[in-house]
């Protein structure tokens, strides 16, 4: 595996904590990834989510669509989001890399961070926006950002639209992963760990569709019914980082450790948190027939080994969580307009043409979904270098 375009350390000269860049790729002169906040974050984990991110930004390649796919990258800091010192870490993190995100790294919210925050210090930094390099590249720039701006306005049901596309495009993830199996949807049992932005919304859309939510996971612990979650009652009792109150659980609603969402009775796991929640250990529990990654690199690719030979699949992350970052440029660059309907629209039909694409692609060779994934960007990397242009 070839290195990334750059990689660099940076440590606060008022704290000693350390955050990171890692661009993996440019196309066009621009890349794009996320920036996380938590404690332990490090530069090989950095790493490894800027390759991600060059892999969904090629897996969303469409030659006659108005966005065009952009290169990987991704930034981390090593703090906890609810540390009192964090915010002012932010700012003096962005400040130090103004230049960069004045260039060519596009950026947002990740884990521990809200995308409202991330602007906030950026203008904090003296920056314009977290994705200004991406301007020059804009038809109309104004009317872009006028249209992104009024589809980060958008509410559904009181949630706010770009908190609830990712989340539509994992459990469109599940749904497409059922229809090829033939499972129906309802009495399909889902046990998710974390119910913050990206796990909330899963689970959202998931019982919408007639699916269980029997388990969810938070830093509390597991909350388990048999019966099925009150999905609603859940999401109305989270606080901004998705723990959930217990006073709003119900009598049958049973208490339990941490790690008991990993074992409980049902067909899908959704781990929509921390990355590394799965490991050779705790996989041993497992009993779930997919596990569909809709946090950043949740299976340690070792534990994925063991699962798939026990037959489990496991939906991979670069694929599943890539809806929040196309949602983005499909606003920006034009390809829909500020409207829920279009987005949940758009994002579904686009993600269940990449999970068919992939557990085809997985069933021909006779691989997993994962190796399936990356012989697809394999394919397309070099397409989009010949028509943008290489950069290494």
């Amino acid at each position: 595996m070839t290195a990334p375009l750059m990689s660099l350390t940076w440590t606060d000269h008022v704290t000693g904590r350390q955050g990171f860049l890692v661009v993996d790729r440019l196309v066009r002169g621009v890349s794009s990834g996320g920036l996380r906040m938590r404690p332990g974050c490090t530069l090989d984990e950095v790493t490894g989510l800027a390759r991600g991110m060059t892999m969904k930004e090629a897996l969303h390649y469409d030659p006659e669509g108005r966005y065009v796919p952009l290169g990987g990258a991704k930034g981390g800091i090593d703090c906890d989001p609810q540390d009192p010192e964090s915010y002012g870490i932010l700012v003096r993190y962005l400040r130090a890399m103004r230049p960069y995100i004045e260039s060519f790294w596009t950026t947002g919210e990740d884990l521990g961070l809200t995308q409202d925050l991330v602007e906030r210090a950026a203008a904090e930094a003296g920056l314009v926006s977290s994705i200004q390099a991406v301007y020059p590249l804009l038809d109309d720039e104004t009317e872009a950002r006028r249209r992104l701006a009024d589809a980060f306005a958008v509410e559904v049901d009181g949630i706010g639209l770009d908190e609830l596309v990712g989340g539509c495009g994992v459990a469109e993830s599940v749904l497409a992963a059922l229809d090829r199996a033939g499972v129906p949807y309802v009495g399909t049992r889902v046990a998710v760990q974390g119910l913050g932005t990206m796990g909330g919304a899963t689970a959202r859309f998931l019982t919408r569709a007639g699916l269980t939510l029997v388990a969810v996971a938070d830093i509390k612990g597991t909350v388990v019914n048999p019966g099925g979650l009150d999905v609603d009652a859940l999401l109305s009792a989270r606080d901004a980082y998705g723990t959930v109150d217990r006073s709003v659980l119900r009598p049958g609603d049973l208490e339990l450790p941490g790690e008991d969402w990993l074992t409980v009775e049902a067909e899908v796991l959704v781990p929509a948190a921390v990355s590394y929640a799965v490991d050779t250990t705790n996989q041993q529990g497992i009993t779930a027939r997919w596990i569909v990654e809709a946090a950043n690199m949740p299976v340690l690719p070792e534990a994925e080994e063991l699962l798939s030979a026990r037959g489990i699949v496991v939906l991979p992350d670069v694929v599943v969580n890539s809806g929040t970052n196309a949602w983005w440029w499909w606003t920006l660059f034009g390809d829909i307009g500020a409207d829920a309907d279009e987005a949940f629209a758009h994002t579904r039909r686009s993600m269940r043409a990449l999970i068919d694409l992939m557990l085809a692609r997985a069933e021909a060779d006779g691989t997993t979904p994962r190796a399936a994934a990356h012989a697809i960007v394999a394919d397309r990397l070099p397409v989009i270098a010949e028509r943008f242009g290489w950069y290494r």
